[in-house]
């Protein structure tokens, strides 16, 4: 089955892949890696999922940010392949950033979110090694960013 067949058959609808709001680029190919910058927690209607997990949010919030994350990784991936997801080798990385209080300490159970759905979308081919981070504060208050890395065919 393709990646495209597997986000159909999950009910998937992937959001706009959005251009940078800063002085970087949203994707970046080396070689036969692909780099995806950051990507912030926005929720279905195009709104900001803002504050913090184990104060403002709990870990479900959080999973779903980091699902909602995720979505916009393949975004970038798609629009970085010219649509075609089938130059998708393998995703490499995440790495997961958890805007969270000082006590909170299940960074990997947010990002489990982001992790989940890049597996369901890409099979074996989307198992990838990662790190879950706490962090005071993330850009426009936003809960979770993730970032990744794959490798192309």
């Amino acid at each position: 089955m393709s990646y495209e067949d597997k986000i159909k058959e999950l009910k998937i609808k992937l959001p706009e892949a959005k251009p940078p709001v800063g002085n970087y680029v949203a994707t970046k190919i080396s070689g036969k890696m692909l780099f995806v910058s950051g990507q912030i927690s926005i929720d279905e209607s195009g709104q900001l999922i803002k504050g913090k997990v184990g104060k403002d949010l709990d870990v479900e919030t959080g999973y779903n940010a980091a699902k909602r994350c995720a979505l916009s990784i393949i975004a970038q991936v798609k629009k970085a392949c010219n649509d075609d997801l089938s130059k998708v080798k393998s995703c490499i990385k995440l790495t997961g950033f958890v805007n969270s209080t000082d006590q909170f300490t299940d960074q990997p159970k947010v990002i489990n979110g982001a992790s989940d759905l890049i597996a369901e979308v890409f099979g074996e081919s989307g198992m990838h090694t990662r790190a879950a981070v706490s962090t005071n504060s993330l850009p426009l208050g936003v809960s979770v960013e993730v970032d990744a890395i794959f490798e192309l065919n």
